[in-house]
């Protein structure tokens, strides 16, 4: 049993073995594999490197079950290949016999992406700044062209206000600790909504963190990982990539507007978002974590996940960060 009180569910998710992952690319693709099935590190989902029998390097994804629709997890391939229908480097899945790039077996849902090889930089430097600024700028130009079937959307009195009833529901938490938690994280939602009023909002990255772009010498950047694809604020997508708070930061996001703004207007105004943006990152972050632990009953992100002084640290920096966003 897990703090929740639910049991573990076993499906085929969680008894995939190497022999069934090879099977199912191979009839999925209607292509042989070698023996290769290399596990990758990946909390959420299963990921596996194979290979085909031509040498050619395959990346197998299984979804975790119950975390995305059939038509969220489409919503998501249908970004990546729009994007690549445009040349905007990403990584877009294979098309499988089935006439999809969503491959699926006993409710379970899989997709295959060419292996593509490249290095994360955690710092960049002015040039890599404003080619950032100009990948983003025109991916953002496709994602605003329709908004996805059934994705999150990336709001305080959404997203965020979803997760934290998911928190104080789940008990996750001491009892004595939920009235706390609650009092400030409704706080927070209600100082920040106000400021997500008439803002942009459109199909965006959601997670465009340096660990999800890949450098690959004489190309250029390029976007990985879209499984937590939101709609939400065009600021989103670049705040994370900051060396610091904004104020400290403000050299490196003049220059990556400078080469957003060659394909994309970029609304200043939305600069504001990023501390409330920060403070909504811990709260997903938290979530994130509740949701891993509650699946099975033992996975914890975190180690100290669900104690005393993890809720104690967790609401401490929340507090931190709203008075740093009401200073502002």
């Amino acid at each position: 049993m897990n703090i929740s009180g639910k049991t573990k569910q076993e499906t085929a998710f969680h008894s995939l073995t190497p022999d069934m992952v090879i099977t199912l690319v191979e009839k999925g693709l209607g292509r042989r594999c070698t023996n290769l099935c290399r596990s990758l590190i990946s909390y959420i989902n299963r990921v596996y490197e194979l290979q085909a029998e031509d040498g050619s390097g395959l990346v197998a994804k299984f979804y975790r079950p119950g975390r995305w629709s059939q038509a969220g997890l489409q919503d998501e391939h249908d970004f990546l290949l729009e994007l690549a229908g445009h040349e905007i480097p990403v990584i877009a899945p294979l098309m499988l016999r089935n006439g999809s790039s969503l491959g699926s077996h006993d409710n379970l849902f899989f997709a295959v992406f060419p292996k593509t090889g490249g290095r994360s930089f955690d710092e960049y430097n002015d040039d890599q700044w404003l080619e950032l600024g100009r990948l983003l700028g025109r991916a953002h130009n496709i994602g605003a062209m329709h908004l996805p079937k059934d994705r999150l959307t990336m709001a305080p009195d959404r997203s965020t206000r979803q997760q934290v009833d998911y928190i104080l529901k789940g008990g996750f938490m001491p009892d004595d600790m939920l009235s706390r938690f609650k009092d400030l994280t409704d706080i927070l939602i209600n100082e920040i909504s106000p400021m997500f009023n008439n803002t942009e909002m459109i199909r965006i990255h959601g997670d465009c963190h340096f660990s999800n772009l890949i450098y690959r010498p004489d190309e250029s950047f390029f976007l990985i990982d879209f499984d937590d694809m939101v709609v939400g604020p065009p600021v989103q997508d670049f705040w994370m990539l900051l060396p610091g708070y904004r104020e400290d930061a403000l050299a490196e996001i003049n220059i990556f507007l400078e080469g957003y703004e060659m394909f994309r207007n970029f609304d200043m105004s939305s600069l504001r978002l990023i501390e409330p943006l920060r403070a909504m990152r811990y709260i997903h972050y938290t979530a994130w974590c509740a949701y891993q632990f509650a699946e099975d009953g033992e996975t914890r992100v975190d180690e100290d996940f669900g104690s005393r002084q993890y809720w104690e640290t967790e609401m401490a920096d929340l507090a931190d960060q709203l008075e740093r966003i009401v200073k502002v």
